[in-house]
This record gives structure tokens, C-alpha cells and sequence, in this order.
């Protein structure tokens, strides 16, 4: 019985992995061939779970949304779906500004210590600053400090009622690995959350820590591929208190230059390894997710 679980599991993930693969390749194929890079990487957009270190150039106005899937627990069925709709702008050289706004869905049944939820909802908005200390072009490499503030009342992880509020302050590093061929990017991530719960009026504090490397290579003009890891440690209280676990995250992602104005982003990550505190599990499925999906579409206007 148990083998015939893991074969599941296994052939589930590997259609998973097809289809993604599937999906890049018609992407890239419909993509059209007329379209043609600049000279070396604009990185502002170009990776799925992580950021690069360009900005934009003042006046430049975009509109994008972003789509995030979250699938897997330790038992039951989990799945977790947010759509944001965001609007960014650069006012200054080497600042950006975006505002956003997300909606929620959530379906979880039998999963432990969550509750069984099917619903729909308006999640809450967010404000992301960066500002690019070093420009790659003028430096060894670039670099930018990046703040992304949110206020949510629905919980992204078990989609309870309450009021969440949380920084996600990232540290991003890139650098031409060959030039206008290949491209590096190193993010270091420090994500403090507070929440408190309608149910019983709980109050909750956590912090995340981490780590993620990711690489491209530039196989047509207009299309790039490559992959993401990211390594992440979870603790009670936002100044890294007791520890609760452990994951990485590994995967591939896709970028495709569509349009002079218009892009489109895709990215799936795997848990490969984690750990809960106090367990021997290869995973930790109690605070991370086994998958994860992000699908990015941009325009500028």
C-alpha cells in the first residue's frame, strides 16, 4: 500500500513537471520572433519567486498581475490560490514604487491543525519600495534593498479572519555571468509577520529567514530559462525566536519577452528537503507547502 501511495505521489509530480515544460514550450513557441533584446539583462522582472536589482527608468509606469498557487500539506487536500493586481512606478533614478491589492482562494479539507475551508476573498493590500544602492553596469554588480509592507484579513496560509500585518525585507545581488548571455542573482530575505485572529482572539508572531540563488540563460532573443533555489528557516516572534523548521525550494523558471510592452513570467518550485522542529521528517509540510506556482504578466502603459 505504501509503495503504491509513493508511486502516486511520484507520477503526480512528475506530471506537474510536464506541464509546466509543456507550457514554456508553447509559450516560447507563440511567442513572437520579431521581438529583440537589448543589449545585456533588464532583471526587474525576469525570475519568478525572487527579485533582480533593476528598477526601471524614471516615468516608466507598469501594470502587472501576479499568481500564486501553494499546494500540499501533510495529509488532506490543500490548495491555496492569490491573485494580485499591482501598479508600479518609478519617480526617481534608481526608486520604485508599486501599490497592490490581492484576492484569496482557499480550499482545505482534512489537513492537520488548519480547518476545513472553501472560500473566496478579498486579502488585503500591499506597498513595495526599492531603491538600487549599486547599478551592475557601473559596478561589479548590482545591488538594491527592497520593503514590501502588507495589511492582510485573511491568513494567506490557513485563509482564517483576522488582521496580519508583515515586512518582507530583501537584500538582491545579480551580476552578468556571461555577458547578455547568462545572468546570476543571489537574494538574502528577512520576512517579520504579526497576526491575530478573530477565532478566540489568538495572537500569533513569526519570522522567516532565507536564502535564494537563481540563474537564466538568454536561448532565443526574447526568451530566457533557467531555475530557482531558495532556502528558508521559520521561527516563533519577529527577532527570530524559537525555531520551528526548515525548507528548500527548487524549480524552474521561464521569461518571455512578449511584446516591446508586454512579458510573462512562469515559475514552479518543489520542496526538495525541509524539516519541522522535533520531527525526522525529510519535508516540513507543517510550515512550508510541498509546490508552489507563480505565473507573471506585465505591461507597460
Amino acid at each position: 500500500m505504501a509503495n503504491a501511495i509513493e508511486a502516486v505521489v511520484v507520477s503526480g509530480m512528475r506530471a506537474r513537471a510536464r506541464a509546466f515544460w509543456i507550457i514554456v514550450a508553447c509559450t516560447g513557441t507563440l511567442a513572437p520572433a520579431c521581438v529583440s533584446a537589448e543589449e545585456g539583462f533588464d532583471t526587474e522582472h525576469i525570475f519568478g519567486f525572487m527579485i533582480g536589482t533593476d528598477v526601471g527608468n524614471p516615468g516608466e509606469r507598469e501594470f502587472q498581475t501576479e499568481t500564486t498557487g501553494r499546494f500540499g500539506k501533510g495529509g488532506g487536500t490543500y490548495r491555496a490560490l492569490q491573485q494580485e493586481v499591482e501598479i508600479e512606478i518609478v519617480p526617481l533614478p534608481n526608486f520604485r514604487i508599486e501599490l497592490g491589492g490581492t484576492a484569496s482562494l482557499h480550499d482545505i479539507t482534512g489537513v492537520p491543525d488548519i480547518g476545513d475551508r472553501r472560500q473566496f476573498n478579498f486579502q488585503g493590500a500591499s506597498l513595495d519600495l526599492r531603491y538600487r544602492l549599486l547599478d551592475r553596469e557601473r559596478a561589479p554588480f548590482g545591488m538594491t534593498v527592497a520593503a514590501e509592507l502588507h495589511g492582510d484579513r485573511i491568513d494567506e496560509t490557513s485563509g482564517a479572519k483576522g488582521r496580519m500585518y508583515g515586512t518582507d525585507f530583501t537584500l538582491a545581488f545579480d551580476r552578468e555571468l556571461v555577458p547578455n548571455f547568462v545572468i546570476g542573482a543571489l537574494n538574502l530575505i528577512y520576512q517579520p509577520e504579526w497576526a491575530r485572529f478573530e477565532v478566540a482572539g489568538l495572537s500569533e508572531k513569526s519570522s522567516t529567514i532565507g536564502a535564494a540563488f537563481a540563474g537564466l540563460v538568454r536561448v532565443r532573443p526574447d526568451v530566457l530559462l533557467g531555475g530557482e533555489m531558495r532556502y528558508f528557516r521559520q521561527y516563533e516572534g519577529i527577532g527570530l525566536g524559537e525555531f520551528s523548521g526548515q525548507a528548500l525550494f527548487v524549480g524552474p523558471t521561464a521569461y518571455f519577452q512578449l511584446s516591446e510592452k508586454s512579458r510573462l513570467t512562469l515559475s514552479w518550485s518543489m520542496q526538495a528537503w525541509g524539516r519541522p522542529a522535533g520531527s525526522a521528517a525529510n519535508l516540513d509540510l507543517v510550515n512550508f507547502e510541498r509546490h508552489q506556482a507563480r505565473l507573471v504578466f506585465g505591461v507597460n502603459f
